[in-house]
C-alpha cells in the first residue's frame, strides 16, 4: 500500500459515480472539488458524488474544497479579443468596450506602476504597463500577442494588489462546502500567515472545525512561507500560478524548501499542478514527469494532487494507475534505505519525543504496525513526520478526524469505539486490528497516544503489545 497519498480533481473527465469509484479503486483517497467553476447546483453535485463513494476501509474518500480565492480573471466576453504585439490596450475593472480588456470587478490598481509586467493565461500573453489612468484602469503595451478569452487568469508578478482574502463568491462557496461535508478547505492565493485568522474565524462562526490548507502560489507567500507553514494546518505547492508569479527556474527550489519546512513543522504538504500533464491527452507519461514525481516523494511530500489530468483528461484511471506505480516503486527503494527520519532536536517536546521513540522501536524491533490512538489527529501526524517503514494505523472515535487524516503520509485512519481511559486502549486496539484482518496470534505492534484521553497534543504513552 502506497504511503504517499493521491488526490484527484473532480471534473467533466470523471463526473459520474462509476468513473470516480474506478479512481478510488486504483488509489485515490481524496477528491479536490474546484470551486472556481460551475454553479452552486453543479458544485453540490460534486460533493454528493464523492460522499457516495467507498474506499476499501469502508469509509468515503476525503473531500478537499478548493476556494477560488482573489484571482484576477478576464471578465465574461461575448467573443474572444485578439491582441497583437505592439498594440496599445486598456485593462479595466470598471468599464468595457473597444480596446478594453475587462477584468474582475472591484480590483484596484493603485500600486501598479509604469513598467510593471502583466501575464495572461498562465503567461501565454504578456503586457507592460505604460500608465495608470485611474485606480481601476491601466494602459498597457502588448509584448506577446494572443487571443484573450473569458475567465483566463491575469497575474501581476511582484505587484501587491488591493484584493480581499475571501471574495463574496468564496464566502458563499465556503458555506456550501462546509454544509456538504468538506474535510479540508484550501485557500487560494494566500499572501500572509495572517490570512489564516480570517478564514478560520469564518469557519468557526459557521459552527465548524475544519482545517485549512494554504496554497503557495504568490510571491508574497514565498516571502512569508515559514510563518504560513507554522500558522496554517497544511500547505500546498500550487506550481501553476507559482510558475507565473515567479521565474520558472525558482519553482523547483521553492518546492523543496516548502517540503523541508513543512516536514520540520509536522505539517502535511501537497504538491499540485502538472504532475502528469502530458497524460491529459496521452496514455503514457514523459520521463521528466516520472522523475519529478519521484523527487517530490523522496523530498517528503505527503500527497500528490492531479488537476486537469482527471478533471478534463481523456484517461483519468490510467493517470492514477501510473501515479500509484511510480509512488510504490520510489517508496520501496526509499523505505528500504531507512526512510527519512528527522534528527532529535534539543528543543523537542514530550509528544514529539514519544512519537519518534515509537517509530524507532518499530524499526529496531522490525514491527510493521504502529497504532496511534488519537482524537484530534495530532498523534498520527507526529508519527508520520518521522516517515517510519511501519504502517501507521490511526484509531479515532471521530469520523471527521478519520476523513482528515486520509491525506497524511503513511496513515490508514479507522473509526473505533469511544474510549475514555488508558485502561481501555489495549482492548480497543486489539479488537480493531482483528477486524482489519491483522490477526496473527503473538504478532507485535507498537501503540502510542495521549493520557489523559481526548486532550490534543498530549502524546505521552508508548507500549509494545501482542495480538492475542
Amino acid at each position: 500500500m502506497n504511503k504517499t497519498k493521491i488526490i484527484a480533481t473532480v471534473g467533466p473527465g470523471c463526473d459520474s459515480k462509476k468513473e470516480l469509484q474506478k479512481l478510488v479503486d486504483v488509489g485515490v483517497v481524496c477528491f479536490r472539488i474546484n470551486l472556481s467553476h460551475g454553479t452552486g447546483e453543479s458544485k453540490k453535485k460534486c460533493f454528493d458524488l464523492v460522499r457516495s463513494l467507498k474506499m476499501s476501509t469502508g469509509y468515503r474518500p476525503t473531500i478537499l474544497a478548493d476556494l477560488a480565492g482573489p484571482k484576477i480573471r478576464i471578465a465574461r466576453l461575448d467573443t474572444p479579443i485578439e491582441i497583437k504585439k505592439g498594440d496599445k490596450i486598456e485593462i479595466s475593472s470598471e468599464k468595457k468596450g473597444p480596446g478594453v480588456i475587462p477584468v474582475s470587478k472591484g480590483v484596484k490598481f493603485r500600486k501598479v506602476n509604469s513598467g510593471a509586467g502583466i501575464l495572461i493565461d498562465d503567461g501565454r500573453i504578456s503586457l507592460e504597463v505604460k500608465k495608470r489612468s485611474t485606480d481601476h484602469t491601466i494602459v498597457c503595451h502588448v509584448l506577446e500577442d494572443g487571443l484573450i478569452k473569458s475567465k483566463k487568469g491575469v497575474n501581476f508578478p511582484g505587484v501587491e494588489l488591493d484584493v480581499p482574502v475571501l471574495t463574496d463568491q468564496d464566502q458563499k462557496d465556503l458555506v456550501l462546502s462546509l454544509s456538504n461535508g468538506a474535510d479540508w478547505i484550501a485557500l487560494s492565493f494566500v499572501r500572509s500567515y495572517s490570512d489564516y485568522e480570517l478564514i478560520s474565524s469564518k469557519i468557526k462562526d459557521l459552527g465548524y472545525n475544519v482545517p485549512v490548507i494554504a496554497k503557495i502560489e504568490k510571491w508574497e507567500a514565498v516571502n512569508d512561507v515559514e510563518n504560513i507553514i507554522d500558522t496554517f494546518d497544511a500547505v500546498m505547492v500550487a506550481r501553476g500560478d507559482l510558475g507565473v508569479e515567479l521565474p520558472l527556474e525558482r519553482v523547483p527550489l521553492i518546492q523543496k524548501r516548502v517540503i523541508e519546512k513543512a516536514n520540520e513543522s509536522g505539517k502535511p504538504v501537497i504538491i499540485a499542478t502538472q504532475i502528469l500533464d502530458s497524460m491529459i491527452e496521452r496514455t503514457t507519461p514523459t520521463r521528466a514527469e516520472v522523475s519529478d514525481i519521484a523527487n517530490a516523494i523522496i523530498d517528503g511530500a505527503d500527497a500528490l494532487m492531479v488537476t486537469g489530468e482527471t478533471a478534463i483528461g481523456k484517461h483519468p484511471k490510467k493517470v492514477i494507475s501510473v501515479l500509484r506505480r511510480v509512488i510504490e516503486e520510489t517508496e520501496t527503494s526509499r523505505l528500504d534505505s531507512g526512510g527519512q527520519a528527522q534528527e532529535v532536536s534539543e528543543k523537542i517536546n514530550t509528544a514529539r519525543a514519544i512519537s519518534q521513540a515509537a517509530c524507532t522501536v518499530a524499526r529496531v524491533q522490525k514491527i510493521d504496525i504502529l497504532v496511534t490512538m488519537t482524537h484530534s489527529g495530532s498523534t498520527a501526524r507526529m508519527a508520520a513526520r518521522y516517515r517510519p517503514s511501519a504502517r501507521i494505523i490511526a484509531m479515532t472515535p471521530f469520523k471527521q478526524t478519520c476523513h482528515m487524516l486520509n491525506i497524511i503520509w503513511g496513515v490508514t485512519p479507522i473509526v473505533v469505539s469511544e474510549y475514555s481511559s488508558s485502561d481501555e486502549i489495549p482492548e480497543v486496539a486489539i479488537s480493531s486490528l482483528r477486524d482489519m484482518g491483522f490477526f496473527d496470534k503473538g504478532k507485535k505492534f507498537v501503540i502510542t497516544g495521549g493520557v489523559p484521553v481526548g486532550v490534543p497534543g498530549t502524546t505521552n504513552y508508548l507500549s509494545v503489545l501482542r495480538l492475542r
